[in-house]
C-alpha cells in the first residue's frame, strides 16, 4: 500500500514533520507531494483552494479515498506502527478530536507566523512516483 501526503513545502512546521515521516517509514509507505506542486495536484483534481483546508493523504491504491487536515493527521499516525492505539485513545476521550480539529485549524492558519516560511520548497526523496521537481 502506499499513500500520498500533500504538505505545505514552504512551512518549516510541514517540512520538519514530512522529514520526520520520512525517517521513520523511508518511503516504504508514504510518499510526498507539496501543496506547490500545482501539475501533479491537477492529476488528481485539487486545486490551491482545495489545499487551504491543510495537508492532504491520499490512498494511493483508491485516490478516492482522501483525508484532509487534522483528519489526514490521525490517519498518518494511525498507519504508523503502534499509532492506531494512540490514535484510538485520543479519539475516545470526550472533546479531544473537537478540540484537536480546532488546534490544527489554528496552527494550519498561522503557520508562517509562529513557525516561519522556507525561502524555497521542500522536495522529498520520496516523492510521489519519483516525479521530483530538480
Amino acid at each position: 500500500m502506499t499513500y500520498y501526503v500533500i504538505y505545505d513545502g514552504n512551512c518549516n512546521l510541514c517540512v520538519t514533520l514530512v522529514q520526520l515521516l520520512e525517517t521513520l517509514d523511508r518511503g516504504k509507505l508514504f510518499q510526498y507531494t507539496p501543496m506547490q506542486d500545482e501539475e501533479k495536484l491537477l492529476q488528481w483534481g485539487i486545486t490551491a483552494k482545495d489545499c487551504e483546508q491543510g495537508m492532504i493523504l491520499i490512498d494511493g491504491s483508491d485516490i478516492s479515498r482522501r483525508w484532509q487536515g487534522s483528519d489526514a493527521a490521525e490517519e498518518i499516525g494511525r498507519l504508523l506502527p503502534l499509532g492506531s492505539v494512540f490514535v484510538d485513545a485520543y479519539r475516545a476521550l470526550p472533546g479531544m478530536k473537537w478540540a484537536g480539529d480546532r488546534f490544527y485549524e489554528q496552527i494550519r492558519d498561522n503557520r508562517y507566523t509562529i513557525f516561519g516560511k522556507r525561502s524555497s520548497t521542500y522536495q522529498s526523496a520520496y516523492c510521489v512516483d519519483g516525479s521530483c521537481q530538480a
